[in-house]
């Protein structure tokens, strides 16, 4: 009686690595190909997985560190935005707003502040290192969130690619032992087609 694994004949998901006189050589090669193409399928997507949601995450907070908040305050009352009454920018809306510069000259220019927003109240607005209006950095939370969403992303397309290429190898081996098959069959076949007697 032959032993099973899960239900299955034993050996049978490694039948290429077994020894057979009737095992083509490009079955053993077809074997390590496919193990070889798993294992560097499951490295590379977490490599790639990991450093692009590193790079992503430090670069959301590069610009949280290249931003600075200022008070600045309301020359107008917010005028609702299109989107935003249709629910899509939610309740923000947008302003002119006047703040002073890194070099103390006072400024002015159009964001987006909080509901409710009437002219003389204030506001935090982002400026760069030059002084302009920046949107607001996303938060640490953000940045995790969008890294990995991105790092997983870079993974499943990094782990695709080497799969198909992992894959292509295959189908190359599989029209190499049909061409063989060919040619084996045509020196072969004739001396089937003899009638005895």
């Amino acid at each position: 009686m032959t032993g099973t694994t899960r239900g299955k004949p034993a050996g049978r998901l490694a039948w290429r690595f077994r020894r057979s006189p009737l095992r083509r050589r490009s079955y053993l090669v077809e074997a390590w190909l496919l193990v070889v193409t798993w294992t560097l399928a499951i490295l590379v997507s977490v490599v790639s997985g990991v450093m692009t949601a590193h790079a992503v995450e430090r670069n959301v907070n590069g610009l949280r560190t290249g931003r600075q908040p200022v008070q600045a305050v309301l020359t107008e009352d917010g005028a609702r935005s299109a989107t935003a009454a249709e629910g899509v920018g939610g309740d923000r809306t947008w302003a002119t707003v006047r703040w002073s510069g890194p070099d103390g000259t006072v400024r002015t220019g159009v964001t987006e502040v909080g509901p409710g927003g009437r002219a003389g109240s204030t506001t935090t607005v982002w400026l760069d290192d030059e002084g302009r209006l920046m949107p607001a950095p996303p938060s640490a939370d953000q940045a995790e969130l969008e890294g990995a969403v991105l790092g997983a992303l870079a993974a499943a397309g990094a782990g695709a690619a080497v799969v198909l290429v992992g894959r292509g190898g295959c189908a190359r081996l599989d029209r190499r032992r049909l061409d063989q098959w060919e040619t084996e069959w045509a020196r072969v076949g004739p001396r089937w087609g003899r009638k005895t007697g």
